[in-house]
């Protein structure tokens, strides 16, 4: 309940990560992350993340209940294993209160506290938050922090080619470079500014 108006003054992924440290090199390493209200964030941030990772973000209550059943589907039919169908609430939920360790009990969880946040939270503060909390890079979390890093200006002064780029290393950011970008990650951003055109501010539909 406090979070629907307090920045989170960190995360369980972000103490994960001195974890991991403590764990592999008996070090400690600082978290770059800086906290932004809304209005300190570029839309283009916005717009680039749900054309990114959530296109139903504004029609669902927390799960997208078809790309869940299309992962289901998909694996009886022969896949390797499930494919992720997570939404911005559900990434919010594991970030800011679990670890990233995977299990029913983990599972189960996720899903309450994505009920939570859906319940308490308004859209755009749970788009808020995960603008704030997510992995730009190793130990660099939130928008402002990324902003700064990559681009050496303030969120809020994002472009639209900028912030699709950032957006296009949100499925693994310690592998996808936003100041080095691959091949990959450049037609991804492409295709996430193509998104971003065909779906507006993100609240009317969503594009297949």
């Amino acid at each position: 309940m406090l979070l629907r108006w307090l920045p989170a003054p960190t995360t369980t992924f972000m103490l994960y990560r001195h974890y991991e440290d403590l764990v592999d090199d008996h070090s400690f390493k600082a978290i770059n992350y800086q906290w932004l209200s809304a209005k300190n964030i570029s839309p283009n941030a916005m717009a680039a993340v749900i054309a990114s990772e959530d296109q139903l973000f504004y029609q669902h209550f927390g799960f997208d209940l078809k790309s869940i059943g299309s992962s289901i589907n998909a694996y009886i039919n022969g896949g390797q294993r499930l494919r992720g169908a997570s939404t911005i609430s559900q990434q919010v939920a594991k970030n800011l209160f679990l670890t990233p360790s995977k299990s029913f009990i983990r599972k189960g969880l996720e899903a309450w506290f994505t009920l939570l946040i859906e319940i308490v939270w308004s859209k755009e503060r749970i788009l808020t938050v995960y603008l704030n909390i997510a992995e730009f890079g190793d130990h660099l979390f939130g928008i402002e922090a990324a902003s700064q890093r990559y681009f050496g200006i303030p969120a809020k002064n994002l472009s639209r080619p900028q912030a699709a780029m950032l957006a296009a290393t949100l499925p693994n950011p310690l592998r996808l470079k936003a100041a080095q970008p691959s091949s990959y990650v450049i037609r991804r951003q492409q295709w996430i500014l193509r998104q971003m055109r065909n779906l507006g501010d993100g609240r009317d539909s969503a594009s297949d």
